[in-house]
């Protein structure tokens, strides 16, 4: 069978209709229900139920999804094996939202260096989701993520627990208004819980998506917001920045996920060179 075929099966269950697997594979609909059309007489049984709400798995379907994915990664960890660099006998390719590559990711990449030179890497940044997806599907080796809802065939493990503090520039007699609050996409549970937390807190005239930006902004404007506690702990030593007092504080704990079907021994290389990383960037 095509790997291709396996890679548009893939999309379809993803995205849960032919049209949208058709738009993020940049084919036709008729194509991509022609090769669905050939994979059910290969396998002799219907794989999707379409509808008007777009399309749901048989239970062959659903008994064909695992062998599909393993096949696309292999594929994937094939290709990669054959275009790997001189002195190089694998490749891990990793991914990690944005606000987790500095220090975290760059800790890691230096230690991949000194203590795994046999292997070459391969780094990406992308959503959490794309990232969960991605290692799903396996053209992922390993993603670090903060949110690891649990997925099929995907394995995930506590990296490192980090809490959310609040804190203010100094000094810190000097009054703050709600205006000067900058709020951070810090994701669906932290933003629920802050409402909790604040339920008559304006909205921020300021909303940054990006933790390290909005860390450089307070720091020129003055003003609040929640940050990583590891992150800010230099500044707060400097004086810099003061913890509110008495303000609530919100776990948000980074997870290192990977697939059930990749290479254990390599596996362990990298996630022991994250745990390292992790204690550096602490």
């Amino acid at each position: 069978m095509d790997v291709a075929v396996a890679r548009t099966f893939l999309e379809i269950v993803k995205t849960g209709s032919f049209v949208g697997a058709a738009a993020n594979l940049n084919l036709t609909q008729t194509a991509v229900s022609a090769r669905i059309r050939g994979l059910e007489a290969q396998l002799d049984r219907p794989l999707f139920i379409r509808n008007k709400a777009g399309a749901r798995l048989t239970p062959a379907g659903e008994q064909f999804l695992r062998f599909a994915t393993t096949m696309v990664q292999v594929w994937d960890r094939a290709r990669r094996a054959i275009a790997l660099p001189p002195g190089r006998d694998t490749v891990v390719t990793i991914g990690a939202e944005l606000s987790l590559w500095n220090p975290l990711l760059r800790h890691w990449l230096v230690w991949m260096r000194r203590e795994c030179p046999d292997i070459a890497v391969s780094t990406s940044i992308d959503s959490s989701d794309r990232l969960m997806e991605r290692v799903q599907e396996g053209s992922l080796d390993v993603a670090v993520v903060y949110a690891a809802p649990p997925l099929p065939g995907v394995v995930a493990e506590l990296l490192f627990e980090e809490k959310l503090v609040l804190v203010r520039t100094t000094p810190a007699n000097r009054p703050l208004v709600p205006e000067d609050h900058v709020a951070i996409d810090w994701g669906a549970d932290f933003a629920a819980g802050y409402r909790a937390a604040f339920p008559d807190q304006p909205n921020a005239v300021v909303s940054i998506d990006y933790g390290p930006l909005a860390l450089d902004y307070i720091l020129a404007t003055g003003g609040s917001g929640y940050f990583r506690e590891g992150f800010i702990r230099p500044h707060l030593e400097q004086g810099r920045l003061a913890i509110v007092a008495d303000s609530p504080e919100f776990s948000y704990s980074a997870h290192v996920v990977h697939s059930a079907t990749a290479d254990a021994g390599v596996m362990e290389r990298t996630r022991r060179g994250l745990r390292a990383a992790a204690v550096g960037a602490a």
